[in-house]
């Protein structure tokens, strides 16, 4: 479903484009077990108030019901529209995907955005990506390295175009088992 609640269909010709762009894929970090039966896919963009509301009230709930007994796996994508923040915020989380810490990484960020609470204000800056990092015990030059080069940008923008491709307008907008 999407924010405010509006159910988000796929048409006769979005159906294979929706299979598709729902697959799971090598950079898909997955909470869960891999192998669980329910697929939960969530498109969510670091400063959106309503995403940070699932991530706090939704998401443990989801995480001790039916994450951790190995019930439903998650996949978080970047559906960074909000701003050049929300592009920085989802380059920063793709760079700790590298060094296999995307969970704690989207966890911080979030845990930050939410205490904030504003959009677009300044506080999602490359300052706070490296004290994130710093605070995980992530390589703090590797991090660097892959957040200034912008490695990730042409994938998240892809992801972007992937998801609006589906129909996906708002954050968050939750998919499960490609529904």
């Amino acid at each position: 479903t999407q924010a405010g609640g509006a159910a988000s269909s796929a048409g006769e010709g979005q159906t294979a484009n929706l299979l598709d762009v729902l697959k799971i894929g090598g950079r898909d970090a997955i909470l869960g077990n891999p192998q669980a039966p329910v697929t939960l896919v969530e498109y969510g963009d670091y400063q959106c108030p309503f995403c940070a509301r699932f991530f706090s009230q939704t998401e443990p709930l989801l995480r001790q019901n039916y994450i951790s007994p190995g019930k439903v796996k998650m996949v978080f994508r970047n559906f960074q529209f909000l701003g050049p923040e929300s592009v920085a915020a989802a380059e920063a989380a793709e760079c700790a995907k590298d060094q296999n810490q995307f969970w704690a990484y989207h966890d911080a960020l979030y845990d930050t955005e939410e205490a904030d609470g504003r959009e677009n204000n300044g506080n999602l800056t490359e300052d706070l990506f490296l004290e994130l990092a710093r605070n995980l015990k992530l390589n703090p030059t590797a991090f660097k390295d892959c957040f200034d080069s912008q490695k990730y940008k042409v994938e998240n923008n892809k992801e972007l175009a992937d998801a609006q491709s589906i129909g996906v307008n708002s954050t968050p907008t939750v998919f499960i088992n490609g529904q």
